[in-house]
């Protein structure tokens, strides 16, 4: 896995996260299992070798009163035919 952080001059960030095929697996049953146990999470973690970064990123199922700031858009480019 490979996380990039680009920050814009309005304040915003954006962050690239490319996964490895043999990853992808992993990261759907992780879901599941969240799906299945609210009270669990799990992490996406740094080597924090080299200069700084993202060190984490937790995953969570939301409390129902938590007020959301992102949605799940679609696949960004069609499949060619």
């Amino acid at each position: 896995m490979h996380i990039e952080l680009e920050k814009f001059k309005t304040g915003w960030y954006e962050i690239f996260i490319g996964i490895q095929e043999d990853e992808i697996d992993t990261l759907i049953e992780n879901l599941r299992l969240l799906k299945t146990n609210k009270d669990q999470h799990f992490h996406i973690s740094s080597d924090y070798e080299g200069e700084g970064g993202i060190g984490e990123i937790e995953f969570y199922v939301q409390e129902e009163d938590e007020e959301s700031n992102m949605k799940i858009t679609g696949l960004s480019i069609s499949p060619n035919r």
